[in-house]
């Protein structure tokens, strides 16, 4: 598949009458917004809210981070499954809003949101904090559970995307970037001396609001599969996760994956990228093993020479990552894991829950429970009646000037296992 990228940069967002892309600027009608929030009938009340880089604004509870993408030619359109037709989409053209986001708020399951500040030392772990970004704070109706409430703000979050990237439609992309994947056969074919290099993509599917989905479909229901890269970056691959925010893969992280864009940078120059394999990430060690053993099968079965395997969240996933990791090691296939570390304060305990001699090339993506104090922003946009009970603070985390202690695993993204982020850690 073969698809190019218009990418329209978008240097600030503002509050106007009509919505539109011009000059660099995404203007953004408040009431249409409203309009198409509350057509669903789990919700309650929205507010619309931007927030800019630099500004002293703290955003939370976080729930999902979306970038505005239009198919522009080609088969299918935007979050094919969820909002779209379930057509296969990753070829003809997409243009894309760089640098804007929609950021879907609310206190959904309050422990495991997150924060992100757009300035100050906590701006400098989360990349949503260079984004012009769009917040939608969702009330739910009263009497709704949390897994129709989760579900309301994920598709508003879609709908909201999907109406922003439609103005960049007919707009004069600044930059366009072509990625193209062939048929597995003619790309093993078109640079025979270079090593043939897979992706095995491994995705959150633990269930109880532990959910990523492919084409519309809940991910725990899958057997590993392959996919074209392409079709990533049209929004196939959505989250509907509520897991620990440092680590949470955002629809703007499936959409923009860091190792995909990579893999393909290296294209044609050290490596063939042969493609990628998604799997789930299971509870029980029946589903684990199933998984594991399809996910090497088909590694060996396309003739991959090495893989790069990513996990997302930590702890019982960490088991399926070392499955996988050492399954495929024993084909012959050599493997490079990505994983963020949960090491303690002092990073003296063991980073993950699970491990082998076979995972000897690991990169990591930080250690989570470092500890960060985030300073008092002029401006909230949600609430903070949850801080000191989210995943990686404590009681008393929120300090009376409105400062917050607490691990950094409290940020959205600060420890991305995709890479999306500026910490690592090395080991001696």
């Amino acid at each position: 598949m073969r698809l190019e990228i218009g990418e329209i940069l978008i240097k600030d967002v503002k509050l106007d009458s009509v919505s539109k892309v011009a000059n660099g600027v995404l203007h953004v009608n408040e009431d249409e917004i409203k309009k198409i929030v509350m057509e669903d009938e789990h919700i309650k009340s929205v507010k619309v809210e931007l927030a800019r880089p630099g500004e002293s604004v703290r955003i939370t509870p976080v729930k999902d981070v979306i970038e505005p993408r239009v198919k522009v030619s080609g088969n299918g359109a935007i979050f094919p499954g969820m909002i779209a037709k379930v057509d296969t989409v990753g070829e003809g053209t997409t243009h894309v809003l760089k640098g804007a986001a929609v950021v879907t708020c609310g206190k959904i399951v309050g422990f495991q949101e997150g924060i992100i500040d757009m300035s100050g030392i906590g701006a400098e772990y989360t990349p949503f904090s260079k984004l012009n970004n769009v917040c939608l704070v969702i009330e739910a109706k009263d009497g709704i559970n949390q897994y129709e409430y989760e579900a309301a703000a994920r598709t508003a979050g879609f709908k909201v995307a999907i109406y922003l990237g439609e103005l960049g439609r007919n707009v004069k992309p600044d930059n366009v970037i072509v990625y193209d994947t062939k048929p597995l056969l003619e790309q093993a074919n078109e640079y025979p001396n270079l090593p043939k290099v897979g992706y095995i993509y491994m995705l959150q599917t633990q269930g109880l609001l532990h959910d990523t989905y492919v084409y519309g479909v809940d991910a725990k229901k899958i057997i590993p599969t392959f996919i074209y890269p392409t079709e990533v970056m049209d929004g196939a691959i959505v989250s509907g996760n509520c897991v620990s925010a440092c680590d949470k893969n955002t629809s703007y992280h499936h959409m923009n994956n860091p190792v995909i864009k990579s893999l393909y940078a290296k294209h044609g120059k050290d490596i063939n990228f042969m493609g990628v394999i998604i799997t789930n990430e299971n509870v029980f060690l029946a589903d684990k093993m199933r998984s594991s053993n399809w996910s090497s099968k088909m590694a060996k079965y396309f003739g991959f020479d090495g893989v790069v395997i990513s996990e997302e969240g930590f702890g019982n996933p960490d088991t399926d990552l070392i499955m996988n990791c050492k399954k495929i090691e024993s084909f012959g296939i050599k493997t490079v894991i990505l994983a963020d570390e949960y090491a303690g304060r002092d990073g003296a305990s063991q980073s993950l829950a699970d491990a082998d001699v076979k995972a000897d090339a690991v990169v990591s993506a930080g250690n989570a429970n470092g500890m960060i104090t985030l300073p008092k922003m002029d401006k909230i946009i949600g609430m903070l009646d949850y801080t000191d009970t989210i995943a990686g603070a404590f009681d008393g985390s929120l300090k009376p000037d409105g400062s917050i202690e607490a691990e950094i695993q409290v940020i959205t993204g600060a420890t991305n296992e995709l890479g999306f982020n500026k910490l690592t850690a090395v080991g001696y």
